[in-house]
């Protein structure tokens, strides 16, 4: 929806229209790659069969989006609302339950927050985590070019240092120092960090979650899933205006769970316990 009528109307409010229009333009660059090249060669679509791959044939069921950007803090959030809503999906779209996994969890920070965060457990947990690390050959801004390394090759070096580290791993005499490799990651390098580089991920993102969905015959595109949730928010709603007009009503309370009656019960006296 970013690349929509309803993104089109807050981003070019925010970025000025021009912007806007260079991540269509960049939006665009992505599509028509996706739509002609060969398969081969087509970024999304091998994209997506990695995921596959690491889902369906190895297990891998979560993945860290690690841009090296911190203009791109926003992206895996983003990630994750684009493929945890469209492909988190049990039901095949001729209605029969699937019998196979389908979608993963995505998360994600900037690369250097992230590193001090859960790249722990990335390189030397239990769970195999495929990464997908984003990076750009040219910095936002220009931060300490006179120095003998500027800021963000600073920050580059990590971009190339950790998939290797991931993929290589090391061995140590101290087991607590072992890295057994061997765990999948991607990287994407871009040229600016722009509005129009921006296009380009959105529509790779896009692109890939929709082959994802083709292939396990899934419909990418309805979120039911967030419907329930709303529905029954609304009888705790109703619930909540009866208490207000008389909290001795005994519908306040009516065929709720007891663990759910409980909570409302003390949300509703403004006290615990």
């Amino acid at each position: 929806s970013a690349s929509s009528a309803v993104g089109a109307v807050p981003l070019s409010l925010y970025l000025g229209f021009d912007n806007f229009k260079k991540i269509l333009e960049g939006a665009n660059f992505m599509d028509n790659h996706f739509r002609h090249a060969k398969f081969a060669e087509n970024i999304p679509v091998v994209s997506a069969l990695i995921d596959i791959w690491n889902i369906n044939f190895l297990g891998y069921k979560t993945r860290a989006i690690l841009p090296y950007a911190q203009s791109y803090h926003r992206y895996a959030p983003h990630c994750q609302q684009t493929e945890m809503e469209s492909n988190g999906k049990s039901t095949l779209i001729d209605g029969r339950r699937v019998d196979f996994e389908t979608g993963e969890i995505v998360f994600g920070e900037p690369g250097t927050n992230g590193q001090h965060s859960f790249y722990q457990l990335i390189h030397q947990g239990t769970t195999v985590i495929p990464a997908d690390f984003i990076g750009f050959i040219n910095p936002q801004y220009n931060v300490g070019e006179k120095q003998e390394i500027s800021h963000h090759e600073e920050l580059m070096t990590n971009f190339f240092a950790q998939p290797d580290a991931l993929a290589f791993g090391r061995d140590n005499e101290n087991p607590h120092k072992v890295f057994t490799g061997n765990r999948p990651s991607t990287m994407f390098l871009l040229k600016d960090q722009d509005p129009f580089s921006a296009g380009i991920l959105l529509s790779l993102l896009e692109n890939r979650v929709a082959v994802k969905g083709f292939i396990w015959g899934i419909n990418s595109f309805d979120q039911f899933g967030v419907e329930l949730g709303k529905e029954l928010g609304l009888d705790m709603r109703r619930r909540i205006k009866l208490h207000k007009e008389d909290p001795k009503n005994d519908e306040i309370y009516k065929n709720l769970n007891s663990s759910t009656k409980q909570l409302l019960q003390m949300f509703l006296r403004g006290e615990l316990g």
